[in-house]
């Protein structure tokens, strides 16, 4: 390439350890390359002080990043999947998902133990609506208070008593280097994951050739397969960033197991479900999922949820 391979990126911390990491994978591959990042504050890096579910999502994080690409002021951009919209702007798409690290959650606490060890009246710090109505459901008991900010501003504000616990995600806590400031990896038999949680995905322009032929190396098919199969289950139920959907799907021996869970955000009401089915049909599985989840109810979940937008 004449010019760097230009990658967009936000701010934070975590943000630019994956775009590093994209870069570096992309360098190893292809030493000749010169890459550089590209590094961006979106409106949900600025609006801090209001629930996500409020002002549009997670998407909040993406749209910055998708105009860069779209007016061609970078080649790709780097996104945890589990904040990846369902669908893209005409023109755009995902190239490539990578290898998944840790999908679960991970307790954070300075005072207790455990989630189990918390008082009843304890405050849990969340803003994901997926993360507070599973608690709610296994403690009923426990305060779920909004938390907003990257990994580093959390954890200051449970240090400062906003807070006695927080709940992130396993995989940025040891992608920043905090894997000792996990208290406890919650199971998911509490706790499933985000659609795509664990997984970084890279968005490019669908008619940039040289670019997609260069982040291809990068795909992790078995990944893929995976994050298919829940962002597939997300879909069918007409979910999103912020509606409590929870899904886990795991490969082995070809064979893929979904795993999904709906929940009201006081916890008094879950729907989930399994289902398994090939690798190669992995979105057929998360649809069909969906299609049983909705038969059980999760439609009314779903639909009292949207009322309340």
């Amino acid at each position: 390439m004449v010019r760097p391979l230009r990658i967009a990126t936000r701010k934070s911390p975590l943000a630019i350890w994956q775009a590093e990491y994209v870069k570096n994978a992309l360098v190893q591959l292809r030493p000749e390359l010169s890459v550089e990042l590209v590094r961006m504050t979106t409106r949900g890096d600025q609006i801090l002080d209001t629930p996500l579910a409020k002002i549009g999502g997670k998407g909040l994080f993406i749209k910055e990043l998708e105009n860069a690409l779209l007016e061609d002021r970078a080649d790709l951009a780097v996104h945890s999947m589990k904040d990846v919209p369902l669908e893209f702007p005409a023109g755009l798409q995902l190239a490539a998902i990578c290898e998944r690290a840790s999908p679960f959650d991970a307790f954070v606490s300075y005072k207790f133990a455990s989630l189990a060890e918390l008082p009843a009246g304890a405050r849990v710090g969340t803003s994901s609506l997926r993360r507070r109505s599973q608690l709610l459901a296994e403690r009923r008991d426990l305060n779920v208070v909004d938390l907003r900010g990257n990994v580093n501003t959390r954890l200051q504000k449970l240090r400062d008593g906003a807070c006695e616990a927080t709940i992130l995600a396993v995989a940025g806590m040891q992608r920043l280097g905090m894997h000792a400031q996990i208290t406890e990896i919650i199971a998911p038999q509490t706790c499933l994951p985000a659609p795509g949680q664990g997984a970084v995905g890279i968005e490019t322009r669908a008619d940039d050739a040289l670019t997609n032929s260069l982040v291809a190396g990068l795909n992790h098919p078995e990944t893929g397969h995976c994050v298919r199969a829940e962002r597939a289950l997300n879909r069918g139920l007409e979910g999103g960033c912020q509606v409590p959907i929870a899904a886990y799907a795991r490969l082995h021996d070809g064979w893929l197991s979904l795993e999904a869970r709906v929940a009201s955000l006081d916890g008094t009401h879950m729907i989930a479900g399994q289902r398994q089915g090939t690798s190669d049909d992995a979105a057929a599985v998360g649809e069909g999922l969906a299609t049983e989840m909705l038969a059980a109810g999760a439609d009314e979940i779903l639909a009292a949820l949207r009322e309340l937008d």
